[in-house]
């Protein structure tokens, strides 16, 4: 049986934290429907790496190539955030190894067994079975993309 995966990793990055990255944080949020008045008021700094990193030790990024999660809001290019050191519980979107290759999909877990499911009704679900040689590598934390 051949697995359809897509391929979605196209990168794995390691986390190097040479200083901070901090910018500022406006104290209003900004309106996302009819604009409100700029206030000229900094609440304080907000460091990404405090944000978007908790676990810098098992934090690494991989790099998404692909369409296989889009009904999650992860695109092909993205870059995912994916900490090695939480827990892979059912229902959240993973970083896992399948017959050798680097996918990222959601974790299931229930009476059924286990599996790997994309956001994309084109992918079969993937069974995690000993056969196919799954591994959980991460849990991803977050993304980050360009416009």
């Amino acid at each position: 049986m051949t697995l359809r995966t897509d391929a979605s990793i196209a990168a794995v990055y390691g986390v190097e934290r040479k200083g901070r990255v901090a910018r500022p944080l406006f104290l209003s949020g900004v309106s996302a429907g009819f604009p409100s008045p700029a206030e000229d008021y900094v609440d304080r700094t907000l460091d990404l790496n405090d944000l978007l990193i908790r676990h810098p030790a098992a934090t690494f990024f991989v790099r998404v190539a692909g369409d296989s999660m889009v009904g999650a809001g992860i695109q092909h290019n993205d870059i995912l955030i994916v900490d090695r050191s939480l827990e892979a519980a059912s229902g959240r979107i993973v970083i896992a190894v399948v017959a050798g290759e680097l996918t990222v999909k959601r974790l299931v877990r229930d009476k059924n067994g286990s599996r790997l499911v994309a956001e994309n009704p084109n992918y079969p679900p993937i069974p995690l079975t000993e056969e196919n040689g799954c591994e959980i590598w991460g849990v991803v934390t977050g993304v980050v993309r360009q416009f």
